[in-house]
């Protein structure tokens, strides 16, 4: 096997830095972004911690002379920088010092082991039992996570945020007051949902004085109130009767409130111009039909298609409607996407 090198690592959102019971051979020093610490339970995992710049991940394996093997796994939340030191370069390092000090650090090592194994034993409240105590399917953002996440957002902006010319700005530890102490959120989670912000261009992230990136950007915090309603009438309604948006459909609705605002369209109710939209697709190469618009058909969006002269298609949508519900809509696809890769 090939000697484990030292040097300077990138990771994207997501990328894993190692498994549980993968080999141990480095250390790793964080010089920028989040990792999360966590362990596999059931269809799901347990949080363990988050560690930011300048924590250190990995070293327990070293001053443990019994571990071999990772004991939890680790993944970057955002995009993060880290310093990889092998355990050899690290020995030699090492070597320099008392032997007391390594004794008292095996010691620790060994105390703190025993409490990850205590840990292990505890569920998680991401984690679903069904009949007879079997782990029922996986859940990484719970429904009430989103509403509790919500919740704090508008209220904090409304009643704290300073008010900008284009936009709305609080600092992240008035938000985090709310979210970890008032609503006990779990702060991955939090973490999670903020790069899900980001993602959707729903919030913007800039430095404080320490030049963290504290400062989070809101341009429409009453969009919040209105996700906020959604996702708690989505909590409360039978599974049957839940608003279902595909992925496509998403697509298509914002070709068709694209198309409307290109128009200067004002009115409550308006003609879209189907075939202009999927000709579109057609150039771009993109997999979209009028099938697709099903979804948005049977929750009362938009009316059955027609078809008219020359085979054009055409829909009568409730633009003031679409309008309103579509952040939620973009927004509770967002938050299926990251619940479906959490399960992989």
């Amino acid at each position: 096997m090939a000697e484990k090198k030292s040097g300077i690592r990138q990771f994207k959102p997501g990328d894993v830095l190692f498994n549980e019971n993968d080999p141990a051979e480095s250390l790793y020093i964080i010089q920028s972004g989040q990792i999360r610490l966590y362990r596999p339970k059931g269809r799901g995992f347990i949080d363990l911690a988050i560690l930011r710049t300048g924590e250190v991940i990995g070293e327990m394996a070293y001053f443990d002379e019994k571990a071999s093997r990772r004991s939890c796994s680790a993944a970057a939340i955002v995009t993060t920088e880290v310093i990889e030191i092998s355990f050899k370069a690290f020995a030699k390092t090492m070597s320099g010092l008392n032997p007391w000090f390594k004794t008292i650090i095996n010691t620790l090592a060994d105390r703190l082991r025993k409490t990850n194994e205590k840990v292990k034993a505890l569920e998680s409240n991401s984690v679903g039992f069904g009949a007879g105590g079997k782990v029922g399917d996986y859940v990484f953002f719970h429904s009430t996570d989103i509403v509790k996440m919500l919740s704090s957002l508008y209220l904090v902006f409304k009643t704290h945020a300073e008010k900008k010319e284009s936009h709305y700005e609080i600092h992240e530890n008035k938000l985090k007051f709310y979210l970890l102490d008032v609503y006990n959120t779990n702060e991955v989670k939090w973490e999670e949902f903020k790069q899900l912000l980001r993602n959707e261009e729903m919030m913007e992230v800039g430095l404080d004085e320490d030049k963290l990136p504290k400062i989070l950007k809101v341009k429409n915090v009453d969009a919040f109130r209105a996700m906020l309603v959604f996702f708690n009438t989505q909590r409360v309604t039978e599974d049957s009767k839940k608003l279902q948006i595909s992925n496509k459909c998403q697509t298509f609705l914002k070709s068709i409130l694209d198309q409307f605002v290109a128009k200067g369209v004002v009115e409550e109710k308006a003609e879209a111009d189907l075939t202009a939209i999927i000709e579109t697709y057609k150039e771009k190469n993109i997999p979209i039909s009028d099938e697709d618009l099903i979804d948005a058909i049977t929750a009362g969006i938009c009316d059955d298609i027609l078809v008219g002269a020359g085979n054009r298609l055409t829909t009568t949508v409730n633009y003031m409607k679409l309008k309103k519900l579509y952040p939620s809509i973009k927004m509770m696809n967002a938050v299926k996407k990251i619940n479906e890769s959490k399960t992989q």
